[in-house]
């Protein structure tokens, strides 16, 4: 179950973590703006309209891991096998940022796959514990 916890609180951290090329960004187009940062987003482009994609669906993706995570801690399900999807979710996670930031479209979309597949089976398992 250890693993399972330490993967949770790196998901919750994504999110946070992505924002920081976005911010670099920000402050490259014009100086970050804290007084209307998403007016000031709407109009980034390049490689700060992908720090901003990918910065939204990190929190996006949290939604669907973290309904896993319930499932899987309410089945009591932390099998190796979850475990090694959990880890795996977030080298995807990782990965979809950084093909983001670099702008490899087909990686991306790979990495984003992996990282729905990942907790989708996470639940599928736990349905068929309690089968």
């Amino acid at each position: 179950m250890e693993v399972i916890i330490i993967c949770a609180f790196i998901a919750v951290l994504l999110p946070y973590l992505a924002k920081a090329p976005l911010a670099i960004a920000m402050n490259k187009e014009s100086k970050y703006d804290n007084h209307y940062p998403r007016d000031q987003q709407a109009r980034l482009t390049g490689f700060g309209a992908r720090a901003l994609a990918a910065h939204q669906n990190s929190f996006e993706s949290l939604i669907v891991f973290s309904v896993a995570l319930a499932i899987v801690l309410s089945t009591n399900n932390t099998s190796i096998t979850v475990q090694i999807l959990a880890i795996t979710y977030l080298v995807a996670r990782v990965a979809y940022c950084i093909m983001y930031y670099i702008n490899l479209d087909k990686l991306r979309s790979l990495m984003w796959l992996i990282g729905l597949l990942c907790p989708l089976t996470m639940i599928g398992l736990s349905l068929s514990k309690l089968a």
